[in-house]
């Protein structure tokens, strides 16, 4: 297995690989966004991790990228150019974020289905969009 020097990395991408996600084409968006990176040659730049479920499956496929803390949705394998280009940037594929992280928690974008949420031990269901 490898051990990679993360000492020159600059934005990690999480890329949802659960079951949801998974049927919606994540093997093929996590492929193109591997091939664009090691195309522009940011494998030192750019690091990717294949994720189990991350609760979003309303927004399939789902990707995260940190540090900027931006929670993508309905992303595809055309969205691999765009996205690392907007890391390049320091911006983001403002139609496809879903949550963005303001310094203290996650807030969600107009449009955002919000879902469930945990309150005391006890799921509950939330229908509204934000």
């Amino acid at each position: 297995m490898a051990t990679w020097n993360l000492s020159t990395t600059k934005h990690h991408i999480l890329i949802c690989n659960g079951s949801s996600c998974k049927k919606a084409g994540a093997e093929e968006l996590t492929q193109s966004v591997r091939n664009e990176i090691m195309a522009k040659r940011l494998d030192s730049v750019i690091h990717t991790s294949r994720t189990l479920c991350n609760g979003r499956c309303h927004d399939k496929c789902v990707l995260i990228t940190y540090p900027d803390g931006h929670w993508y949705k309905e992303m595809t394998g055309r969205d691999a150019p765009q996205l690392v280009e907007s890391l390049l940037k320091g911006s983001s594929i403002e139609d496809k974020v879903s949550h963005y992280y303001n310094g203290e928690c996650f807030i969600p974008n107009e449009g955002t289905v919000l879902g469930v949420y945990k309150d005391e031990g006890m799921v509950k269901k939330v229908s509204k969009k934000f």
